[in-house]
């Protein structure tokens, strides 16, 4: 069962860079077809798909976060991590790290993190 943990600053003030850290246990992440994720939930809105990293060190992002996101992997460690620059306070929101599989012609999140808390302040 493959395990994965958020963890990084919960306090980030305006223009500074998020950056988290999710650790992997129970599975390697170098899975065939799979593809690591980061995705947000902002206070009383739906959960936002942030961009992913796959398995052979691909990278995917979302159009509207690309030019500030940049995911990466640990690569002596079973770690992917999320930098999110200039951020603001419309960035405050709930960190998930999921892993995604293929499924037919899908990618399916079939691993969750706890999330983490991050709030834009200063």
């Amino acid at each position: 069962q493959v395990q994965l943990q958020e963890s990084g600053p919960g306090l980030v003030k305006p223009s500074q860079t998020l950056s988290l850290t999710c650790t992997v246990s129970g599975g390697s992440m170098t899975t065939s077809y799979s593809r690591w994720s980061w995705i947000r939930q902002p206070p009383g809105k739906g959960l936002e798909w942030m961009g992913a990293i796959t398995n052979d060190y691909s990278t995917y992002y979302s159009p509207s976060l690309k030019s500030r996101t940049s995911i990466s992997r640990v690569l002596t460690k079973n770690q992917f991590s999320l930098q999110l620059s200039s951020v603001t306070p419309e960035d405050t929101a709930v960190y998930y790290c999921a892993r995604g599989l293929l499924s037919g012609s899908l990618y399916a999140f079939d691993s969750w993190g706890q999330g983490t808390q991050v709030t834009v302040s200063s």
